[in-house]
Parts: C-alpha cells; structure tokens; sequence
C-alpha cells in the first residue's frame, strides 16, 4: 500500500531543499556573503508564503531565528521591526472594523446605501459596489467581502421569484463579480484599505528615512481619483457584459426595505461608533498638511509641541482605546476583548516578517545589488521600467499572496529605483497599487476567494471580465502617476 504523503510536507521539505542548495551553489559577492543568505532566507519566506506549507504567522517569524544565526542581522534589530507604528495603525483601523461589525453597523450602513441608490438593475449593481468600496476604504477587505456577500445571496434569492433564476443567476454573475472587484478597488483609495498600502508606507520609510512621510491625506489625494476611475470601469464593463437590462427593468425596493427593517432603530452603541469612525477618518485625513502645489491646509498635529511624534497609528490606537473606555450595553463597553482578540495576528506577524526582510535586504545591500543586474539587462526608460513591473505586479499577484509579493518586491523595487537614478516613488508607487489589482483569478486577492467560493461565480466568467479590467487598470495606475502623481507627492 502507497503512503500519501500531505502536500504541506511536501511543499515543507521542497522549500528547505531549495533553501539549502541556494546557499550551497550560489556566491552573489564572495565579499559579502550576507547576499546570498539574505536571498537564501526570502527564497524559504516566499516559497512557504505562497504555499501556505506553514501557517503565514509562523513563516513571517523565519527572520528572527535566521537572521542572527546567519549574520545578516541581530536579534535586537530584527525583532523591533514586528513592531511600530504601521502596525499599530492596522491594530486599531481593525478593532474599529470589529466594532462596527459587532454592533451591527456595518450592515446598516451596506443597507442603506443600496436603499438610497434606486432599485433598476444598474441602480443596484452601482450600489453593491458603491457599499463594498466604501467599506473597504475603512474596513479590510477580506471583512467588507465577508460582510456583503450574504446581503448579496439574501437578495438574489429573494429576486428568483420575481425574474426567475436564469435571468437572476446572470445578473448575480455581475453582482458577485462586483462586490469583488470594489473591495480591492477601495482599498487602494486609503492607506489603512489594504495590506500591500501600509507595507509599502513601512517599506518606503525604511529604505529613505530621509525621504517625507507617506501620510494619509497624500495618499487618500493621489488615489481616490484612481480608484473612482477603474471603479466606474469595472461597472460599465459587468454592466455590459452581465447584465440582462431586457428582462429586469426594475427591482422591488421591498425586498431592501424589509432586510433594513430586519436591524430595528439605530442604537446608542452604533451611534457611537459610528461618530468615532467619523472622528477616525477626519483625524487621519487632517492630522499632517495638506500640500497641493502652493495651497497648503494646515494639519491639526502643529498644535502640538512635538508634531512629529504624531502620526496615523496614534490616531487609530486612541480611537481603539475609546472603545474600550465608552459604555456600550448594561455590563459592556464599545469593544471587548473577546471581540478584540478575532483580530488577524497571523496578518500582524506578516507584516513584521515582511518589515524584516525589507531592513536587511536593504542593509545587506542585495536590493542595490539586484537593482545593477535589472538595469543592466537592458536599457529602460523611466515609463518603460514603469510599465513593466506595474504590469508584472499585477500579474504574478493573480497566482500570489498580494500582501506577501509586496513585501517581497518592494525592497527590490527600491533598489531598482536607485540604481537607475529614478525618484523611488514613481516606481513603488503603482507597483503597490497593482499588487491590488488581480481580478482574474480566485486565488488573486483574498474578496475574489470569498465571494467565488461562497456565490454561483464560475471561473471563466471572473477571468472573462478579469483580464480587460487587469489591463485597463495597469494603464490607468501609470497614467495617474504621471499627470498627478507627480505633483500631489512633489517628484
């Protein structure tokens, strides 16, 4: 009798195998043989990243134990980069998330949003996507996915009985399809929207400490035209290529109405929460000066003595705090920490992992060294070098990890950047917005896996509307850059 060996193992001592023989037959720099083992380490991180041979949480933390047995960093260096002030940011823009999500306000909001849209076909696709992209803005998109695809099934269920299902069931090919796309969409639009946005903030600010602060509010400027732009593309495109405007000239608003119902009258706790949500997102917006050519908005931080030790984790761990403090029912607060704990550690110990290889593939000088080798593979121009890792970002993410290719590429690309002489940010820039935008695929981005595996989407119907809006958005990201990039963050 065969024995089955499970394909974790397998993908377990593939990796070592790999990890093993690059550090035994490759010699980057006779010199400096840190290349090689920092290369050797993100081989091992990327290759059980991919394969999920171990929990994500567990391979993020290689860097603590290899890096000093190897020489490329020591403890104390590599264990502070789990912990700053990005993921504070992420940690308290989540346990607001779950707030909102306890309380119910989440779904109050999604509601009503669709109840105020209209009810035509066109009415309702904008307003699942309008719901789904506004949520992710704030939310993580994994949870606005998670959040809207029941709505969804609840209603599509409802509309059998007044279309059929065959008309239904392609009209939900374009709702489904919609809820997916907008909260990948959305979440380029913050930085707080998306995990490769925040890595890519850290990232940065780790290899050009001299470099300005990526805030929120420059950031929010720069790509919320972006993402209402391939928003409203995304919609034209399912509109027509999904939905049967013959047969549904109308959609019931009693079927909203009555799930809208279903919350009862808005409580004091999603009052609250929602007024600190409010409160959270104009603090990050107003917190640093705002700059657009000579105008300049004043940011709220300068009316403190030290506006520098200020920045957007303060704001989401204060608010988190709040939650904590403020009465919510008779014997509860705001927030928990029964609720507090569902937050994604494993996500937290990513971004850390990820932290780490960043600082040492830049102090080991591997990411100046790859960037020599990309550019002497050829002679780039600054657009042709742009277009070329926007469009491969965008591409190797539709079988990856988005957040786990990031952290993997961006110290690279920061090399790159240096080594030919071009600004950093008209490089990372839109290859972190590409790492967001794979629609091909189910694997390509946590919505797309949620909403495939919980609707009746097929395969060839997400690849089908999937490559046009990959293509159009890649074009879209190095446009964008260019004509506004450019002076919203001074280049």
């Amino acid at each position: 009798m065969w024995y089955r060996i499970p394909s974790k193992n397998i993908f377990i001592i593939t990796g070592l195998a790999i990890f093993l023989i690059f550090m035994l037959t490759v010699e980057i720099d006779p010199d400096r043989p840190q290349l090689t083992y920092t290369a050797a380490i993100g081989i091992l991180m990327a290759f059980w990243w991919v394969t999920e041979a171990l929990p994500i949480g567990i391979t993020s933390l290689i860097p603590v134990v290899l890096f000093p047995v190897f020489g490329v960093m020591n403890s104390a260096d590599t264990a502070s980069a789990y912990i700053n002030h990005i993921i504070f940011l992420y940690i308290g823009g989540f346990m607001m998330a779950l707030a909102m999500e306890k309380w119910k306000l989440h779904r109050r909001i999604a509601l009503f949003i669709l109840l105020k849209i209209g009810q035509k076909p066109y009415q309702i696709l904008m307003g699942f996507m309008l719901a789904s992209y506004g949520l992710s803005m704030w939310m993580s998109n994994t949870a606005t996915a998670m959040l809207m695809v029941p709505i969804a099934i609840s209603i599509m269920s409802n509309l059998e009985g007044f279309y059929g299902k065959k008309v239904t069931g392609k009209f939900s090919t374009a709702v489904f399809l919609g809820l997916a796309y907008s909260c990948s969409i959305g979440g380029v639009a913050t930085l707080i929207g998306t995990p490769p946005n925040l890595s890519f903030a850290r990232i940065y600010a780790i290899t050009f400490p001299e470099a300005p602060e990526i805030n929120f509010a420059a950031w929010f400027i720069f790509a919320l035209p972006l993402s209402l732009i391939i928003l409203l593309a995304a919609f034209f495109l399912l509109f027509r290529m999904y939905v049967p405007v013959r047969e549904m000239k109308s959609i019931s608003k009693s079927v909203l109405a009555e799930k809208y119902e279903e919350l009862g009258k808005i409580t004091k706790e999603e009052k609250w929460v929602g007024v600190l949500f409010c409160v959270m997102a104009l603090l990050w917006i107003f917190r640093a000066p705002i700059e657009i050519g000579n105008i300049v908005i004043p940011g709220w931080s300068s009316l403190f003595a030290h506006p520098g030790y200020i920045n957007d984790g303060t704001v989401a761990v204060t608010m988190a705090i709040l939650l904590f403090i403020i009465p919510g029912g008779q014997k509860d607060r705001l927030m928990d920490w029964k609720t507090a704990v569902r937050l994604p550690w494993d996500i937290v110990l990513l971004f850390g992992g990820g932290f780490a290889l960043a600082y040492a593939v830049k102090d080991s000088g591997l990411g100046l060294w790859m960037g020599q080798a990309v550019i002497e593979s050829g002679n780039w121009s600054e657009l042709g070098l742009m277009t070329v890792l926007t469009a491969g970002m965008s591409l190797i993410t539709e079988f990856t990890s988005n957040t786990a290719t990031t952290e993997m590429v961006l110290p690279i690309i920061a090399g790159i950047s240096e080594t030919a002489g071009i600004p950093p940010l008209l490089l990372m820039i839109p290859v972190t917005l590409a790492a967001s935008m794979a629609f091909i695929l189910p694997i390509a981005t946590p919505p797309n896996a949620i909403v495939f595996g919980s609707s009746p989407l097929r395969i060839k119907d997400m690849a089908r509307a999937g490559i046009f809006l990959n293509i159009l958005s890649v074009i879209l990201i190095i446009l964008t850059m260019y004509f506004w990039g450019i002076p919203v963050f001074g280049i």
